[in-house]
């Protein structure tokens, strides 16, 4: 078999309006696991927002999450790429003066100062339950992996460009979207040098397999460095142009089990 390791995105990839995975996907990727083929999910969700998908796919090895700042397994980080002490500081600061809701999470918890309507999509979609902190209280020895940002409208959107404009030179952006809630923008506040991709290498390397022996499936502009590198590349159906351009194949979209399509036609 030409590919060893299988790369999923979730959100509008294996999980669509509806937030759950349709049978077929489930069944193409159990199948691809009988044929030897590693299954690793691949997402900028938190890795505790994660762990039903886990359970109810059956994957018991490592996975990317935070956008590529933590791959980690059942017992252990393999990779990590956290916020530094010092912008997380100046972070709170801006967000403190400017009124702006913000999220902070480390491997194992998620922090917000407020909760508004943000905690309760973390609360109901993500299966995420915040703490509620000052932020000042946390500590320096707290190791946070990545912020959050969410907008929804135009106050939201100019607060969240403000704090884009104040940090580029310092972080790095990433847009995610969920067909579950359309006009929500969830921008991952991260370390300059994470990416998908970057997190994607190093799994590989861990797993002993090339790059070139790598099928991944997004449909985000977040998985565009993810998409690059892989042997085979696929796009999902409802991906934009800009995602799809960087693949080898297009597959369906999320609402017609794209995945099982793209594992049953090129994979298995």
């Amino acid at each position: 078999m030409k590919y060893r390791l299988l790369v999923v995105d979730i959100d509008g990839t294996l999980l669509g309006s509806e937030g759950g995975i349709s049978a077929e996907d489930k069944e193409a990727l159990a199948a691809a696991q009988r044929a030897g083929v590693k299954v690793c999910l691949s997402t900028g969700r938190a890795s505790q927002g994660c762990r039903w998908i886990v359970d109810e796919l059956s994957l018991d090895g490592y996975h990317v999450f935070f956008d590529g700042a933590l791959v980690s397994g059942p017992d252990k980080e393999l990779y990590v790429e956290p916020l530094g002490r010092k912008v997380v500081k100046e972070v709170v600061d801006f967000v403190r003066k400017n009124d702006i809701y913000l999220e902070l999470y480390s491997a194992t918890d998620y922090f917000v100062e407020w909760e508004n309507w943000a905690t309760e999509i973390h609360r109901n979609y993500f299966k995420l339950e915040p703490m509620v902190v000052d932020f000042a209280e946390l500590g320096s020895g707290e190791k946070f992996i990545k912020g959050g940002l969410i907008t929804r409208d135009a106050e939201e959107v100019a607060k969240a460009k403000s704090f884009r404009n104040r940090f580029d030179r310092s972080l790095r952006f990433s847009v995610a979207r969920s067909p579950a809630y359309p006009g929500v923008e969830f921008i991952n506040v991260l370390a300059p040098e994470v990416s998908k991709g970057k997190a994607l290498t190093a799994l590989a390397s861990h797993l002993g397999v090339s790059l070139s022996e790598v099928m991944a499936i997004g449909d985000g502009t977040n998985d565009i460095s993810l998409l690059s590198i892989a042997g085979l590349a696929v796009a999902m159906g409802n991906a934009p142009d800009e995602v799809k351009a960087v693949a080898h194949r297009v597959t369906d979209d999320v609402g017609r089990s794209g995945v099982a399509a793209a594992v049953k036609k090129f994979l298995l």
